[in-house]
């Protein structure tokens, strides 16, 4: 297989020529393998503005690939580079202040490591969103309309209890709602639940709550609970056929 590698190092003169050196010593003991590497300077050093990162591979194509991945995760951070083939040697802002850097270095070696796929057979380990839905709902223990009305309305229900409508609104418009429902769409339901982020709803300051998700169908929100769950609210869960059926069911 390919070998690859991430690192970071700390130089005084932050500048591309260190780096070079460290590259061809780590070359010298790949000789006659496939390899992909990449090395970065980080630390903040007076008067200047980025850091040097080189990436180096056995052939052009690993490279090419890297580099169209680099750019992408580093977006407005590359403030200069120059292609030379099996080496790319960039000027980036802030490399490896963060614990993102790293992890996105490793994500772009792996993915340009790989030999190209069929595009049109799925990838290994690629999951459908049959089996994705499948695999979310394995995680929780749905309701029917019926049985999240009666936990709703029971008085002695040993937890806080809340039903949320994550539709768009124009969704909700054409197709009514439920008297009660929270409306919170879902591209920001996780940051409204998360007791440990600052965009949170004020009611959400404990793992126990039970919220009951619906859609209009109970696709998408199967797997918006399973979300939840993720995150530790381990309560989350759904509602079988989602508005639809609560409507077909007549309940208020």
């Amino acid at each position: 297989g390919v070998k690859i590698g991430v690192t970071f190092t700390f130089s005084k003169q932050n500048d591309g020529q260190f780096l070079r050196t460290v590259v061809e010593s780590i070359q010298h003991t790949l000789l006659l393998q496939q390899y992909l590497f990449a090395v970065a300077t980080t630390g903040v050093q007076k008067d200047v503005t980025a850091n040097a990162l080189i990436i180096c591979g056995s052939s052009e194509d690993f490279v090419q690939r890297a580099v169209l991945l680099t750019s992408s995760k580093f977006l407005g951070r590359v403030e200069s580079a120059v292609n030379e083939g099996v080496r790319w040697v960039a000027a980036v802002r802030d490399m490896g202040t963060s614990s993102y850097d790293e992890a996105a270095l490793w994500d772009v070696l792996r993915k340009s490591a790989r030999t190209p796929s069929d595009p049109l057979s799925p990838p290994p380990g690629s999951l459908s969103i049959a089996q994705i839905l499948s695999n979310a709902r394995s995680k929780l223990q749905r309701l029917t309309p019926a049985q999240a009305y009666n936990e709703l309305h029971d008085p002695d229900y040993p937890m806080p209890v809340f039903l949320v409508d994550i539709r768009p609104e124009a969704q909700r418009k054409a197709e009514g709602g439920i008297d009660g429902s929270l409306i919170i769409e879902r591209n920001v339901l996780e940051w409204r639940f998360d007791p440990r982020c600052d965009s949170r709803l004020a009611i959400a300051d404990r793992y126990d709550l039970k919220i009951i998700i619906y859609c209009q169908e109970g696709f998408t929100s199967s797997l918006a609970a399973a979300s939840l769950q993720e995150m530790g609210l381990l309560n989350a869960t759904d509602i079988v056929g989602g508005y639809a059926a609560w409507r077909d069911e007549g309940l208020p």
